[in-house]
């Protein structure tokens, strides 16, 4: 092992535990990651969706069991997300294509951390049934295509339309994250998946962080602090990824 190596595995549980404290699973992070440390573009996605179902499994309980998790909020996304993450799956991008529209979803995510206001204090709303949906559907066909949960896309749409405060948009993406993870994956089991003995390595790693994460950002911390932390690393991969 060289030292990047040693670098790129210290730096995983690090980021699932900045990721799991404002209940997401990480796969943008870890993403941007292996863009840095340029690991093959074929086993890229497939990893992170692996390390996400760990990650936002164990986030997910932390913030159930504290009592923020706003079943009917969940469900009306699940329903459209799952299938269509499943056949986001299925889909294979072109390499340039694939490396554009996962560098903007990264420009997102820094956008919804540096921006997004907490909504505890402002009325939460009825959700539309039909529109929650479409929103899914929406975020599902995206996290299939390019490997990510959708948690950093659907928690600023519960804040940004007080569907739920931030604790809540939280426990709910986290168990949106895995649902997707989990749909994109078997959807990628028909092109076949390739593991390295270093997938061990990497699960125990982003989940000795995700527990430490989701546990003081679900009952200790302030989720607001502690997602600045990720802006450099976000930053660095998307302009990596939409200019070269």
């Amino acid at each position: 092992m060289t030292s990047e190596s040693y670098l790129f595995f210290a730096l995983i549980p690090l980021v699932a535990f900045l990721y799991s404290s404002v209940g997401h699973g990480g796969a943008s992070g870890y993403l941007a990651l292996m863009t840095i440390f340029s690991f093959p573009s074929d086993m890229t996605k497939q990893t992170a969706l692996i390390l996400n179902l760990f990650v936002a499994g164990i986030t997910f309980y932390h913030y159930y069991k504290a009592g923020y998790f706003n079943k009917k909020l969940f469900y009306y996304f699940a329903l459209g997300s799952v299938p269509a993450a499943f056949v986001g799956g299925l889909w294979s991008l072109d390499p340039w294509l694939y490396k554009k529209i996962l560098g903007f979803v990264l420009f997102f995510a820094i956008i919804r951390m540096l921006y997004m206001k907490e909504t505890t204090n402002q009325k939460i709303k009825k959700i539309p049934v039909i529109t929650a949906l479409v929103i899914g559907i929406m975020i599902g066909l995206i996290s299939g295509l390019i490997g990510i949960g959708g948690g950093i896309i659907l928690t600023p749409v519960i804040l940004l339309f007080h569907w739920g405060n931030m604790k809540e948009a939280a426990a709910v993406s986290a168990l949106f994250i895995w649902v997707n993870s989990a749909s994109g994956l078997i959807g990628q089991l028909s092109s076949g998946i390739s593991l390295t003995s270093d997938t061990v390595i990497l699960v125990g790693l982003a989940l000795a962080g995700g527990l430490f994460g989701s546990y003081y950002g679900s009952q200790r911390w302030n989720n607001k602090r502690l997602e600045y932390f990720l802006v450099l690393v976000l930053t660095s991969a998307g302009i990596k990824l939409i200019l070269f």
